[in-house]
């Protein structure tokens, strides 16, 4: 075994030499099943206690993920209850799938279209935005933990910077350029919806959360799932939670997505027209826990079609900021249970390690 955790040695096998060869390939996953492979590169091969885990474990009486309507929401008596589904969505399950909120169908069909002809372009098209420096703002690449993970997973990413400082627009993909511009705009005020939503179901006034700047910082992933050819071996996405205030994700017809609650993996089933919510781990230390972050997953894709999600990350523009439970959310029955921290190394914390579990969360707790 090396320092770096590299196993060396086994049929000649050096996982980090392999890890870079792909990646210096620019290929990504979808070049990889283009090129007509049966069977999966070592790399992406997870350990068997990994795979085990997602053997499915979602019990008969299993509750679904809530889904919440959110039609006149602006009606006082509409709106009240509006807030208590969220915030039970937000304590108890961490997920909830929203309906009516505001953006067309042929809008997400159109921004689902848009990514995903971006990650079917030839491999030289793409490769020109291969790369995992975020300096201009956009890049393309496969898995944002490759060097540190334990096993690759089985999806490929297109990633860009929304606000407070855009990506320039000649730097984005044409053929998705005016696409994303529209929906960082729709997510923009569905997001200070959200966060309203959010901070009345803590008791707080409708704009603290958007005061705290969480709105401003946001960031997109649109994540492709090529099929594979052999599923019950890799992961779409590792088991881990978002470490930002809240994600707001677009996913395709196919499925995939799976939640942890109570100990058992739900399957969040794609709802024509919903959009999926979660809480993030800062959330979960400013709201003291009332509001939970959890652990969720993807499962690696076994059809014959690709699959498409996009998430948009709602995180401060105060990266300097110091951040910690809220005082009006702290008591002396209630004690804070986290330490602050500037944003900027919380952040910087959750890029340096690989996607598992709330290891983030769990090390600022007191």
């Amino acid at each position: 075994m090396a320092a770096n955790g590299t196993l060396i040695g086994e049929q000649g096998y050096d996982r980090a030499e392999e890890v870079k060869q792909f990646d210096d390939s620019k290929l990504g996953v979808k070049g990889l099943v283009d090129s007509g492979l049966s069977s999966i590169p070592r790399i992406f091969i997870h350990p068997p206690e990994t795979l085990q885990q997602f053997q499915p474990t979602t019990r008969p009486d299993a509750q679904p993920i809530p889904t919440i309507d959110l039609s006149d929401l602006h009606h006082s008596d509409r709106r009240s209850s509006i807030v208590d589904q969220v915030s039970s969505a937000c304590r108890n399950f961490g997920f909830f799938q929203i309906t009516n909120h505001g953006i067309p169908s042929v809008v997400l069909d159109r921004t689902i279209a848009a990514v995903k002809a971006f990650h079917e372009q030839p491999t030289e098209v793409k490769a020109r935005f291969y790369r995992r420096e975020m300096d201009l703002g956009v890049s393309y690449f496969s898995n944002i933990d490759l060097y540190t993970s334990k096993a690759a997973s089985w999806r490929d990413t297109l990633q860009m910077r929304l606000s407070p400082v855009p990506a320039a627009a000649d730097d984005v993909p044409e053929v998705c350029r005016d696409e994303i511009a529209a929906w960082n705009g729709e997510i923009q005020r569905l997001g200070e919806e959200l966060l309203g939503l959010m901070s009345e179901g803590l008791g707080l006034p409708a704009e603290k959360l958007k005061e705290m700047t969480c709105l401003e910082g946001r960031a997109m992933v649109g994540n492709y799932y090529p099929p594979c050819p052999q599923p019950d071996l890799t992961v779409g996405l590792t088991s881990h939670s978002d470490p930002g205030v809240l994600t707001v994700l677009l996913q395709d017809h196919i499925g995939g997505l799976q939640v942890k609650h109570d100990d058992a993996w739900l399957d969040v089933k794609p709802v024509p027209g919903a959009l999926v919510i979660n809480v993030g781990d800062l959330l979960q230390i400013i709201s003291n826990e009332e509001y939970k972050s959890v652990d969720h997953r993807v499962t690696a894709n076994p059809l014959h079609e690709a699959r498409v999600s996009i998430a948009v990350f709602l995180n401060p523009s105060n990266r300097e900021g110091v951040f910690g439970p809220l005082p009006e959310l702290v008591s002396s029955e209630k004690p804070a249970l986290y330490k602050e921290f500037k944003f900027t190394e919380f952040i910087m914390r959750f890029f340096k390690k690989e996607l598992n579990g709330k290891s983030l969360v769990n090390y600022y707790k007191l």
